[in-house]
């Protein structure tokens, strides 16, 4: 995997993080971990070994797919829609002599994880397949907060009356 793959996968990994799985952490964990078993196992039966930039294609096209309404610019040549972008990449690698083998390979699992995610659950009777298992939720998310925990006194911030508050104020010292 060359330079320019590892800054595309650093840039939409980035996006995806603070974008659509923003305060989800363990999906975000869990969805690199279906992803590279599924490309792991496809990956086997194709006799592919290296499948870093397939990883990369996986992550540009989730992204992609969930943010179809921006407009991309490739070198200044083509404009697109978000969604066209692995299609593009895949052309420019195309054109650049490379196997397009494994560019495929990681839009086929970015779709797989994208279609059981967000399309499926969507549908008349369809329902959430991918449920990120509770030990990555314990580990990377925060746990919510006990609408019914009652601080030690001395761990509850000090409160003063608002007349002691507006007297304070009114003369310091």
């Amino acid at each position: 995997m060359d330079g320019g793959a590892w800054l595309w996968g650093y840039r939409y990994c980035r996006m995806l993080e603070e974008g659509s799985f923003r305060g989800r952490t363990a999906d975000f964990v869990f969805m690199f971990l279906f992803g590279g078993f599924l490309m792991t196992l496809f990956g086997l039966f194709a006799s592919l070994f290296f499948l870093g930039q397939a990883f990369t294609i996986m992550l540009v096209y989730v992204w992609s797919r969930r943010n179809p309404y921006i407009r991309m610019n490739f070198f200044g040549l083509l404009n697109f829609q978000a969604p066209f972008l692995p299609w593009v990449l895949m052309g420019f690698s195309l054109l650049l002599g490379n196997s397009i083998i494994i560019d495929l390979l990681g839009i086929a699992v970015g779709h797989i994880y994208y279609f059981l995610e967000d399309v499926f659950p969507n549908q008349p009777g369809g329902k959430k397949l991918l449920l990120t298992p509770g030990f990555l939720r314990m580990v990377f998310d925060t746990p919510e907060e006990d609408p019914n925990y009652n601080p030690l006194p001395e761990d509850q911030p000090e409160t003063q009356p608002a007349a002691q508050q507006e007297e304070d104020q009114q003369h310091p010292q």
